[in-house]
């Protein structure tokens, strides 16, 4: 299988400031194929079309999604995020999401979607770790996505400052605990590199030993991980702040952990190393696609202060960058990779 050019959505843009048709060309028009639709898109357009939140403003929306996408030769490969769910601790929640995860199976169906992505729970209150109900929660999610036709696979993704999970090899073990074929792993760069080797708030932007430490995950990562319930990749780096982010840093937020807050304003698209990226991730893409021969879909992701920006060209320039990474990344495997 050769990598279909693919990107998130959100990448191209906030969807609360450039509208998803904009962004959706912008994409179509910079040679990618696939997308990934966000919840946030969903609500905006419902917006856009006079509805507010309920089910049924969601499904027209996702309809006049799917619309755009099929006129302009794009497919949807995810929606995403299904997020703060696993571990709830009141089960009145939990089964309000069970509720909400219904809807997004109609979602998904109506979008084209093969894909649900769902990042580890970040709530610092209200959740447990307890790994056997963690277990069952993401098994009743697979099972439901087993009874949809078809098949909805859910792809969970460890979040570099998730609260219980928050690396791969703690995703793996609940991917191999739930053990189901529908039920797999979002690889993110990011989250990989930001965990084990980066560390925003110290001056070099690195942990201790972090070289040694990400060789050492990348090892355990060929000879544990099975490929193929790697679902999908997302490459992704971040930009060498000029400051530790601490108190008094402009991107500094005392509700969130310091990796999401280094996420959410100074992501960059793989390969960015001439505006400031400082994470190995060619290092991690080459492990993956190299030396475990991963072949499936890889879906080009940052997030930005900068997408929050109302200019008119941000998703046409963020859909040129996203462009340029992907040729990178493909020249990068030239030699060394069949397809």
């Amino acid at each position: 299988m050769t990598f279909e050019p693919t990107v998130a959505s959100v990448s191209l843009g906030s969807p609360a400031v450039h509208c998803i048709e904009k962004r959706l060309v912008a994409a179509a028009s910079h040679g990618f194929k696939g997308i990934e639709i966000v919840e946030a898109d969903i609500l905006e357009q419902s917006k856009v079309l006079g509805g507010c939140e309920t089910d049924e403003d969601q499904m027209t929306a996702a309809h006049s999604i799917r619309k755009i996408c099929d006129k302009i030769g794009l497919t949807v490969r995810v929606l995403q995020p299904f997020w703060f769910y696993e571990g709830l601790l009141d089960r009145r929640e939990h089964a309000a999401k069970i509720a909400k995860l219904h809807l997004w199976m109609k979602l998904a169906a109506i979008l084209g979607a093969e894909i649900v992505q769902i990042p580890t729970n970040w709530l610092t209150e209200g959740t447990t770790g307890d790994v056997d109900v963690v277990t069952a929660d993401l098994l009743e999610m697979a099972e439901i996505g087993l009874q949809q036709s078809p098949i909805i696979r859910f792809a969970l993704e460890a979040v570099a400052w998730g609260t219980w999970f928050d690396t791969w090899e703690q995703a793996w073990e609940l991917i191999q605990r739930v053990d189901r074929t529908n039920f797999g792993m979002c690889l993110d760069t990011y989250h990989v590199a930001a965990r084990v080797f980066g560390d925003p708030t110290h001056v070099s932007g690195r942990n201790r030993n972090a070289h040694e430490a990400l060789d050492e995950s990348l090892a355990r990562m060929v000879r544990e991980l099975d490929v193929s319930k790697i679902f999908y990749v997302q490459p992704g780096d971040a930009e060498k702040l000029s400051a530790p982010l601490m108190p008094g840093h402009p991107y500094y937020n005392p509700e969130q952990k310091a990796r999401m807050s280094w996420s959410r304003n100074a992501r960059l698209f793989a390969y960015e190393e001439d505006r400031g990226g400082c994470l190995p991730i060619p290092k991690i893409i080459d492990t993956l696609v190299v030396k475990m021969g991963y072949r499936g879909l890889i879906s080009a992701e940052l997030f930005s202060r900068h997408l929050l920006d109302a200019k008119f060209d941000i998703p046409e320039e963020y859909a040129a960058r996203a462009e340029a990474s992907f040729a990178v990344m493909l020249k990068s495997f030239e030699g060394r990779v069949d397809f």
